[in-house]
């Protein structure tokens, strides 16, 4: 029964994953015209995603599965505990408005897991999450770079060819599903391989399968999103964000390493920004919004698993009694700054006192 429990907890994990953040690397390559039609687009995603997934996503399914903790812990009850808070955690932030990150989410849980059992791969979480950090900086230098490049030759009065133009980008858009479908689609499936409920092979078949499906059944909100926010941009910039995306989070599944596909586009779309507004394109609040998420993904996870597992299956009420009230004095400490600051802002407006 709690098999029964962990697969279709998993798969409806991955038809989110897919209706999210997979939809979205589409979005680039309908938002500027190269894909006229919706279902086109959300077929080319679909293609990408399971492509991605069988070709490539076998290595991040290692890394979710016995990468950060001892794949023993990994016993039914905390799969469906991880899967759980992964999936409530992602539920939850899209009721606030939160974009929170699949593959950090997943991590956070697993993480949480291993710190209610006190044991842990240390060193590969450490590893993981200097790549968390470096990868996005690495999109922003070279999507920096090439903007810089690229406003240059059109200052000098060089025009592209357009009617390639539209199919680069489209493949460019297939490259960036592609590379989400080997790095998204362990997520959901990385912790029934670790129970030993499936194999790695079964695994990303059916984790790619159904992340595509949620991609193309419901990935239609996201795209025209994606698509609206993104016009600004034209051709040749959609090219250079989605291909640098693409590229490094290939890259980083194929050496298994869970990657943030959203961080990685966004860093590339701030450097390409920074490349044609200079540095007031770093001011903005998308960045502290992405350092944000960053640290926020993870740790909500990470607490949900860890109470679930102290309290279902441990038993252990007493050691969720201080975590959860440094998490109401937060909250409380939070409330009670936005007070004084609007008393501040009040007291400024009416130039008085106390």
């Amino acid at each position: 029964m709690l098999e029964i429990i962990a697969i279709c907890v998993s798969l409806f994990f991955a038809i989110n994953i897919g209706a999210s953040g997979a939809a979205a690397s589409m979005g680039v390559a309908y938002g500027a015209g190269a894909v006229q039609n919706m279902r086109t687009a959300l077929l080319i995603c679909a293609s990408g995603v399971l492509l991605g997934a069988v070709v490539g996503g076998g290595e991040v399914v290692k890394t979710i599965s016995s990468g950060i903790i001892p794949q023993d812990i990994l016993t039914i009850k905390i799969v469906v505990i991880i899967l759980l808070s992964s999936t409530l955690s992602l539920f939850l932030a899209n009721l606030i408005g939160i974009p929170l990150s699949t593959s950090e989410v997943t991590v956070g849980a697993v993480v949480g897991a291993g710190v209610a059992y006190q044991v842990l791969y240390v060193k590969s979480l450490f590893v993981i999450m200097t790549f968390w950090v470096v990868i996005p900086l690495i999109a922003f230098l070279i999507t920096w770079l090439s903007g810089k490049s690229l406003y240059l030759l059109k200052k000098k009065g060089y025009t592209f060819e357009k009617k390639w133009l539209g199919p680069v980008l489209i493949g460019a858009g297939f490259l960036e599903a592609i590379s989400a479908g080997m790095n998204n689609a362990a997520n959901a499936v990385g912790p029934l391989v670790g129970a030993g409920i499936m194999s790695i092979g079964s695994g990303i078949w059916l984790g790619g399968f159904f992340v595509a499906l949620g991609a193309m059944l419901l990935g239609r909100r996201v795209v025209e999103t994606n698509g609206k926010k993104i016009t600004r941009f034209t051709k040749e910039e959609g090219i250079i964000i989605s291909s640098t995306g693409a590229i490094l989070v290939m890259i980083s599944s194929l050496y298994g390493l869970p990657m943030p596909l959203t961080q990685v586009t966004s860093s590339s779309i701030i450097g390409l920004g920074a490349a044609k507004g200079g540095r007031m394109m770093l001011k903005k609040k998308i960045v502290a919004k992405i350092i944000k998420i960053w640290v926020v993904s993870p740790l909500i996870s990470l607490s949900m698993s860890y109470f679930l597992i102290k309290l279902v299956i441990q038993s252990d009420i007493y050691s969720v009694v201080v975590p959860i009230s440094v998490i109401i004095a937060t909250i409380g400490a939070l409330s009670l700054m936005k007070i004084i600051n609007e008393e501040r802002r009040s007291l400024q407006e009416e130039g008085g006192g106390i």
